[in-house]
């Protein structure tokens, strides 16, 4: 059966930030079409966690799904920097703590599977979503007055904003015609969790080594996240070897820090890659997540990228409903790309000089990140700054990431 829609906004995707940006658009007023992959389909064989930093976390409060996601989730406290690139001239080990900022916890260390839970029930418990199950948004088009797309099944969507979450590989951003620049890095990802037998005392550690880091991330109990970055052969045969190989693969790379590796969870590996859009709204297609940026898994700033996204667009389109304005017009776009520009490229650019910094072999290169470290431990000031940058950008926040109750506004419709 053709299934025909017509909203405000179409949000395309159904990961954590499209849910999120349907959800933070309801939020703001307006009337939201969401399409993409059933809720099944959605979180499916996902293993991973996400570190979402104080502002994600005040931002899924807002959309009212933290609420029970807190039980399956681990504070972080403290984040510790390990340098065992094995170079003879090692860097100091730094600790950064939240108390040092004056907040509890830097965020929240959450399992994928209950965030996408938990949003889809957001979702369906919504009266401003509609959702149009789709294996995928086959095409797009758009012109003056909106956009149409058109699913796999042979369904017609219309609207006059689109949030693009379809991914790197976005339709809809190639549609609006916003080229990109990517590339790739010699290296893969294991991401699982796991049981041990040391306790982690909320602290994140990263062990940056010549080859990439190596991230834990606490959950509750005796268990944390695990993101282990490798030469792509070497990421290979460790995702290839059994249970008891790989835990004891960890256990040794660990070097006792969380004490006897216990149960490990199914292991998921990945290839390393960047990509930047050359704009980030154009031709009524906003970027959310992925279709925008993707940044390797360090840092933890991915997916708090992709949440600032959706907040920031629900204030673009807020912004625009209050002064009566075309929410998917030339002026909608221009706010959305501006305020997204510097954050993400300031991310990406942060996250792949740390990691190039780790790949390389020159001795001036590890002299001088060794220094950075150094002088980061030894000045309180530059250090806490540093801190408070690294969870947001400057500036103020998108107001569902303030903790503030959503607006209550009417219904914008088609």
């Amino acid at each position: 059966m053709t299934i025909t829609s017509t909203s405000a906004c179409m949000v395309v995707g159904t990961g954590p930030a499209g849910l999120a940006t349907a959800l933070a658009l309801a939020a703001v007023g307006a009337e939201v079409t969401l399409a993409g992959p059933p809720a099944p389909a959605a979180g499916a064989g996902d293993t991973r966690t996400a570190a979402l930093f104080s502002g994600s976390i005040a931002l899924l409060r807002s959309l009212g799904v933290w609420e029970g996601l807190e039980e399956a989730s681990g504070p972080i406290r403290a984040i510790r920097v390990v340098d065992d690139t094995g170079w003879l001239l090692r860097a100091p080990e730094v600790l950064f703590q939240a108390s040092e900022i004056g907040e509890r916890t830097f965020g929240w260390n959450v399992p994928n599977a209950a965030l996408t839970a938990a949003l889809w029930e957001g979702v369906r418990r919504s009266e401003r979503i509609a959702v149009v199950e789709t294996a995928r948004v086959a095409g797009l088009e758009t012109g003056a007055g909106g956009v149409s797309a058109s699913t796999a099944e042979g369904g017609t969507i219309a609207a006059r904003l689109v949030a693009a979450a379809d991914g790197r590989q976005s339709v809809c951003r190639a549609a609006a015609g916003i080229g990109t620049t990517a590339w790739e890095y010699d290296q893969a990802a294991i991401a699982a969790r796991f049981e041990h037998g040391r306790e982690h005392g909320d602290v994140s550690t990263e062990l940056h080594r010549a080859s990439g880091p190596l991230t834990t991330v606490p959950l509750p109990g005796l268990a944390s996240g695990l993101v282990w970055v490798e030469r792509p052969a070497i990421a290979r045969q460790l995702a290839a070897l059994d249970d008891d190989g790989f835990r004891v693969a960890l256990e040794t790379r660990l070097q006792g820090l969380l004490g006897r590796v216990g149960e490990v969870g199914p292991r998921r590996l990945f290839p390393l890659s960047g990509l930047s859009a050359e704009a980030f709204a154009r031709s009524r297609v906003a970027l959310v997540g992925e279709a925008g940026h993707v940044i390797p898994p360090i840092g933890a700033q991915g997916l708090n990228l992709g949440l600032r996204d959706a907040a920031a667009l629900a204030d673009c389109v807020a912004a625009a409903m209050a002064k009566a304005e075309d929410i998917g017009g030339p002026e909608t776009m221009r706010r959305y790309h501006e305020w997204r520009k510097g954050d993400v490229e300031s991310r990406i650019l942060a996250v792949d000089l740390m990691n190039r910094t780790l790949l390389s072999t020159l001795l001036p290169v590890s002299l001088l990140r060794g220094f950075g470290l150094h002088v980061i431990r030894a000045f309180g000031p530059l250090k806490r700054e540093l801190i408070r940058r690294g969870l947001e950008p400057a500036g103020p926040r998108p107001r569902l990431m303030e903790g503030a109750a959503p607006r209550d506004r009417e219904v914008v419709k088609s």
